[in-house]
């Protein structure tokens, strides 16, 4: 009998992420199209406490790290309303959830264990922003990056050392890549200045992408939003895949053409211009074009392949108000154009 020769799914998982001229693209696709990836993320040893919702929301709720959320639907994933640190007195009393507890990751271990085939990837709750903008609240923070920025470093640094203590359980557990969110664009450009996001967040990567490198991990970053002016910046300080829901609002030609090669991108076919047009051949015509421009980027570098392009699916498209039906289309498309000649 002849062995099997056909690379597994996290062998071809990891030379997408490096282009290292694999087969064809990543894929990370729902059933029944294909997934070469595994996730886990911490189980917290609290569950989230159900609140009594308000007369116009659905869901209300705490979470771990002492913020109130609600939500006006059932689908969506809320946003804070009261946070933790609603005055900046109570920092000096405020006690962060402790991300270090090895119990709290043999869930992780085990997920990982028994899918080896599989590229594994332990999620975060984001890095420093993601976490620290909630106990704040989005709104409050933005305004004390201005006013308050001693504070603001303080509750960062406060954040940022449970964050270290996450990605090393993680890559304990035996992790292959961490994953978090961190939103950072509007539909127009960047949240903040560029200049006011290196000065307090370009540290915050260093550390937390610094980490996760030197502990083998690949680091892989969820954002939305036109936040193109740092992408050079965070290729620079860590970050190895952009997970983007919106391609199109960058530019496809330009992230091929400016950053491909260097960063590999995890995108569905664009769920605000694309999806939302429900036509078949526009949507097939762009996974095509991802696939030939970004899955094909690094071809021409020097020591480099092809890969760089992982195909993707938007986990909740009743929120983008489509049907799974409608990016099934483009799961197939994904799959047809996916294989390298």
């Amino acid at each position: 009998m002849i062995a099997d020769q056909t690379p597994a799914p996290r062998g071809i998982f990891r030379d997408v992420l490096t282009f290292a001229d694999p087969p064809r693209i990543g894929y990370a696709m729902p059933d029944p199209y294909p997934d070469d990836t595994v996730h886990a993320a911490r189980t917290p040893p609290t569950p989230e406490q159900r609140l009594e919702p308000m007369s116009h929301e659905r869901r209300r709720w705490t979470d771990e790290w002492g913020c109130t959320w609600a939500s006006l639907t059932e689908f969506d994933k809320g946003e804070v309303v009261e946070p933790a640190i609603a005055d900046w007195a109570d920092l000096d009393g405020y006690r962060p959830p402790d991300l270090g507890q090895a119990d709290d990751y043999a869930d992780v271990a085990a997920a990982f264990a028994a899918d080896p085939h599989r590229y594994r990837i332990g999620h975060l709750p984001g890095f420093t922003f993601n976490v620290a903008r909630k106990l704040r609240r989005l709104d409050n923070y933005l305004c004390d990056l201005v006013l308050e920025p001693d504070r603001v470093r303080r509750l960062n640094e406060l954040v940022r050392a449970e964050l270290l203590k996450a990605i090393d359980r993680l890559a304990d557990a035996g992790a292959d890549a961490v994953m978090f969110p961190e939103d950072w664009g509007t539909q127009q450009g960047l949240m903040i200045s560029p200049a006011m996001w290196r000065e307090f967040f370009a540290p915050e990567f260093e550390a937390l992408a610094g980490r996760a490198r030197r502990r083998g991990l690949t680091v892989i970053m969820h954002t939305c939003g036109k936040m193109t002016d740092i992408i050079e910046d965070l290729i620079a300080l860590g970050v190895g895949c952009l997970q983007f829901d919106q391609p199109r609002v960058h530019g496809i030609d330009l992230l091929a053409e400016r950053f491909g090669g260097r960063v590999a991108f995890w995108c569905p076919v664009d769920t605000q211009r694309t999806l939302q047009t429900r036509d078949r051949e526009k949507i097939r015509a762009d996974a095509k074009l991802m696939v030939e421009k970004l899955g094909n980027a690094g071809r021409d570098d020097p020591g480099r392949g092809r890969g760089g392009f992982i195909a993707g699916n938007y986990p909740t498209p009743d929120a983008i108000g489509i049907t799974q039906d409608i990016q099934n289309i483009a799961c197939e498309a994904f799959v047809e154009f996916g294989k390298y000649c």
